[in-house]
């Protein structure tokens, strides 16, 4: 019986060998898990990082495009109701030449021995087309202030001693504002001694 005895203890020593063999394992893959949650945790702290980053850097990106075209947006907004406002200025600076030529017949009438009649009504049609003109926002443009390149075109220069270099000494033809734009400058002749 002590063989079968010393044959049972082998057979436990061995058994107890295994389980404190497998316990080891056991123990290994344990840490071995732990090790690699820890690393996936670690991994998974990184991706949310940089999760985090691209989220701020996509926020930031998106802000700039719809501040873009905002900006796009009100300048359309601004360039449509320039275009609305001045709409009617290529028909208005069309309407010039008409000015002129009843200005230059009311010149040649008033130069006729009997052209006051038609001189009289030559004065009428301009002042009711000027009426007009003004209701539109076409202003003659002055040349009583001097000359300035902005308003005025200097075709000529003529010598004046009673002025200074650099006035009007005559408007050669009527020019014209719409609003804050210049239809045409006026054509002028400046002193220049």
């Amino acid at each position: 019986m002590s063989k079968e005895k010393h044959k049972d203890q082998e057979h436990l020593n061995a058994n107890d060998e295994l389980e404190t063999e497998s316990t080891m394992k056991d123990d290994e893959k344990e840490q071995t898990d732990i090790k690699d949650e820890e690393g996936d945790i670690e991994n998974l702290s990184n991706s949310e990082h940089l999760l985090e980053l691209k989220i701020k850097e996509l926020q930031d990106q998106y802000l700039r495009t719809h501040a873009d075209f905002e900006n796009v947006k009100k300048r359309l907004e601004k360039e449509k109701a320039q275009a609305l406002e001045y709409a009617n200025q290529n028909l208005l600076r069309d309407i010039l030449p008409v000015a002129d030529t009843l200005d230059k017949a009311l010149e040649s009438a008033n130069s006729l021995e009997n052209g006051e009649k038609v001189a009289e009504g030559l004065n009428l049609t301009i002042s009711n087309l000027l009426k007009i003109l003004n209701k539109y926002g076409v202003e003659l443009i002055d040349a009583s202030n001097g000359f300035d390149p902005n308003l005025h075109d200097a075709i000529m220069q003529v010598k004046n001693q009673e002025k200074e270099d650099g006035q009007i000494e005559q408007v050669l033809q009527k020019g014209y504002k719409y609003k804050e734009r210049v239809l045409r400058p006026a054509m002028v002749s400046i002193v220049k001694n």
